[in-house]
């Protein structure tokens, strides 16, 4: 798997908007009854999901619906417009209220963190899409109001807010690729983490014992235990920061209000 394979935004920027707000003009009936903009995309999405994304084609996508390539033509100008359609289908935010946390902003955005690392891990072609130019959707931005409207009360200016969406959006696509880039390891490789790292535990050993490396030698053995939650630590650490500044701005008198629950 490889990073930014696809870019979003390069296909036809009105046209892809047309279709997620429902805008454009509908096509006449097509030959294939029953084929709907939904049913591709869900399809393209299932595909990806299963082989990759550099499996999804018009071509690919004709053949898992049963119709023929120029009919999908009719719904959806391409695939770089499909791929937008596809980043905005999987990336619905949860319509439970209790998914944010308890109402303060603090939980809304751990919450927020968690959903996003689950999002690539059902979705593990995203990694492979370079997503610097989003084409705003529907689902995008009902998922960014939700966020915005529990974080409210931080205290930061506009730009902060967003800015610290951005950190910890960051922060989790790098803690999604190395989750998804072990597993694809384990799978391409027919080895286990564990028996990865015990084919090199005779070498590492005399590192450790020839003096060359007295720091890491002096790490306790549970160091690197497989039990210890990495991402977990490194999002409540950056969450850790943010509360520091949001306190520090209001005992200087900013413009934060008190945490209000909704």
């Amino acid at each position: 798997m490889t990073s930014g394979t696809e870019t979003s935004g390069s296909g036809d920027i009105a046209r892809t908007l047309d279709l997620l707000w429902d805008t454009g003009r509908r096509p006449s009936r097509g030959p294939k009854p029953g084929l709907t903009l939904d049913r591709i995309v869900e399809a393209a999405v299932e595909v990806a999901d299963r082989d990759g994304l550099g499996a999804v084609s018009m071509r690919r996508i004709a053949t898992e619906l049963g119709t023929g390539t120029m009919s999908l033509y009719r719904y959806v100008p391409g695939k770089a417009e499909l791929l937008d359609l596809m980043l905005d289908r999987v990336q619905h935010p949860s319509d439970d209220a209790a998914a944010l946390g308890d109402g303060t902003w603090r939980a809304a955005l751990e919450a927020m963190a968690r959903a996003t690392l689950a999002l690539y891990r059902r979705h593990p072609w995203l990694l492979e899409v370079n997503q610097s130019r989003p084409i705003l959707g529907p689902r995008a931005l009902d998922g960014m109001e939700k966020v915005l409207a529990r974080i409210k009360s931080i205290g930061l200016s506009d730009p902060e807010m967003i800015s610290a969406i951005i950190m910890i959006d960051g922060y989790v696509v790098g803690a999604a690729r190395t989750q998804v880039y072990q597993e694809e390891a384990e799978r391409t490789s027919g080895l286990t983490d564990t028996q990865f790292w015990e084919a090199q535990r005779p070498t590492l050993e005399k590192a450790m014992t020839s003096g060359r490396y007295p720091f890491l030698a002096s790490l306790s053995e549970e160091t690197f235990s497989p039990g210890f939650d990495h991402f977990e630590f490194g999002l409540q650490r950056i969450l850790d920061g943010l509360e520091v500044l949001v306190a520090a701005r209001r005992a200087a008198g900013g413009s934060a209000a008190p945490e209000e629950p909704s």
